[in-house]
């Protein structure tokens, strides 16, 4: 493991869940077309410079803010923690950490109070708050609900260079992981870790960072994630599906990813699992079994390994990107010199199709 973060010695926020993103978009119109008018967000507010957006069931202000700017990035991860203490032991912990931070009593954005934002070890822009607007949840406007539902804001995923050194400062903080990939040399190539109980609340992917990976969304049904392509077809906006619909390995969910006008990648995502026991077991996954990423479905596209978007720090300027050293997954699974597998035979008839389980041929395990 390479140059650990320190566990500080002052106690970590008590974090409840990834509670919103905010993103900087170069065309407001274009951002509101694809986030309002095909995904069907709900907006909170807008103006000429910000548009505020919350999916079906949310009862806070947003989880996504569109904020016009020159350079499409990120701006904050934001997480909601569970009382208006845990913003000020925030506030102790990152700076015991050594990490850049920013309290603002008033907010950041509109709808929030009082906020912490840090420049966090591994260089994203993390924010932690407590106090919020309350506003209607939509879960019972069925007059409102569309055929493509976006009921809940599910999770991130980040990119970064050094997915062990991630996993361990993101352990510190109170996230516990769920699933991971690795190889027989033990190198990590993702990790998925979670606070509210399901896959994740954010997971960090292997690669070039700090990006932003992508952003997901939850759908009641598959038949909801269906009706998005089907629209996007109609629209003749099927060039911005990159991957899916198909089903993860990984989380068991069934997805849809897409890129919005700025290139931003958005998840739909649906039934995934619970994992809010204490003795929640971790599932580890070969790197090189195909059916980490995709249990069926297409191939993973490369651009899925290799484009992200940018980060910004506290001033709002994009975040070096630094190379990841170890190899990626891309590299090791896609090509020629890749050793992948869908289905792995040992010598008394067990595959090895799912993470570390066996399973014989006749449903035996």
């Amino acid at each position: 493991m390479s140059n650990v973060i320190p566990k500080p010695s002052v106690p970590a926020p008590d974090i409840l869940r990834c509670a919103y993103m905010e993103i900087v978009v170069t065309d407001l119109a274009k951002s509101r077309a694809f986030y309002v008018d095909l995904l069907g967000l709900h907006v909170t507010h807008e103006d000429d410079e910000a548009i505020y957006l919350r999916s079906f069931e949310e009862f806070i202000h947003h989880n996504l803010v569109l904020r016009k700017g020159p350079i499409a990035a990120v701006a904050a991860f934001a997480y909601r923690v569970r009382n208006p203490e845990d913003v000020d032991r925030a506030e102790a912990y990152y700076k015991e950490l050594g990490c850049r931070t920013e309290r603002r009593k008033e907010g950041f954005v509109k709808g929030i109070g009082d906020s912490l934002r840090v420049e966090d070890p591994l260089g994203f822009p993390y924010e932690f708050f407590h106090e919020v607007d309350h506003v209607e949840r939509l879960h019972m406007r069925y007059d409102l609900y569309s055929a493509g539902e976006l009921v809940r804001l599910d999770h991130f995923n980040q990119v970064t260079p050094d997915v062990q050194r991630g996993r361990k400062y993101l352990e510190d903080l109170g996230f516990r992981v769920t699933e991971d990939i690795k190889d027989s040399d033990g190198v990590t190539y993702a990790a998925w870790m979670h606070r509210k109980g399901t896959v994740h609340d954010t997971a960090l992917t292997g690669g070039n960072g700090p990006r932003m990976h992508h952003v997901a969304f939850s759908t009641h049904e598959k038949h909801n994630i269906i009706q998005i392509c089907d629209k996007m077809g109609a629209l003749r906006m099927s060039d911005r599906i990159e991957r899916g619909p198909g089903r993860h390995g990984v989380s068991n969910a069934f997805y849809l990813y897409i890129l919005d006008p700025d290139g931003h990648r958005v998840e739909i995502y649906t039934q995934d699992y619970y994992t809010g026991d204490p003795d929640n077991p971790v599932i580890t996954w070969d790197v090189h079994d195909n059916q980490r990423r995709d249990w069926w479905g297409n191939p993973v596209v490369p651009s899925w390994y290799t484009e992200a978007s940018l980060v910004l720090d506290l001033d709002g300027n994009p975040q070096e990107v630094v190379e990841r050293t170890d190899n990626s997954e891309m590299e090791v699974t896609i090509g020629a010199d890749g050793f992948s597998f869908t289905r792995e035979d040992d010598e008394d008839g067990t595959f090895r199709g799912q993470a570390s389980k066996g399973f014989k041929i006749g449903n035996q395990v």
